[in-house]
Parts: structure tokens; sequence; C-alpha cells
């Protein structure tokens, strides 16, 4: 459907329902017309949005994705996640390796 066909169609809609609600809100001509008017208004103006906001979403232009580059970069930063792994895991073992050794001078001179 076209955008102009929506916009007209939702403002036919608005109209019809503007009147439904009129007549059963109110009680003269001008409160007939008065919602009426508001309620067609806010339909088209409703409409003018949405397909604003459509056609903003569908114009989006297609690009293209440097994989190459975004590969390299991910191997790079695996390759320092892997070191400082290593960096931390060969810390853990020293300071358990210390802890252990505290704990064994510990025991021997409270015997």
């Amino acid at each position: 459907m076209l955008g102009e066909n929506f916009v007209y169609f939702f403002t036919v809609q608005g109209f019809f329902i503007g009147i439904v609600f009129g007549i059963l809100k109110s009680f003269d001509a001008a409160g007939l017309l008065t919602y009426t008017f508001f309620i067609t208004v806010f339909f088209y103006l409703f409409s003018h949005v949405v397909i604003a906001l459509y056609y903003r979403t569908i114009s989006v232009r297609a690009y293209n994705f440097p994989k190459d580059t975004h590969e390299r970069e991910l191997d790079l930063f695996v390759k320092e996640i892997n070191k400082r792994e290593k960096l931390i895991d060969s810390a853990c073992r020293l300071t358990d390796y210390a802890m252990k050794m505290n704990s064994e001078d510990n025991a021997g001179q409270k015997q």
C-alpha cells in the first residue's frame, strides 16, 4: 500500500470513529463536530507519523561490513585475553605456593 493511500485510509477511519464517538458522547451539533474534527485530525497526524517512521526504517542503506578487519581485531583481543589469563594463573600458583610455605612454617613454629 502506498503511503498516500495509508493516510487516506486512516483519515477516513478516524472520521467514522469520530462520528460514532461524537454521537455517543455529545448532546448537541457543536459537540458532534468537535469530537469528529479532533479525532479525525488525530488519526490524520498519527498516520503521517507512522508513514514517516516506516520510510525512515525502510530507506536504511546497506553497507559493506569490514569482516576481515573485524576478525583481525577480534583475534588480537583473544590473544591479549589469553596472555592475561596465563599471567593471572601464574600469579595464583605463586600465591598458593607462598601460602602453603607460610602455613608449613607456622605449623613448624607452633610445635
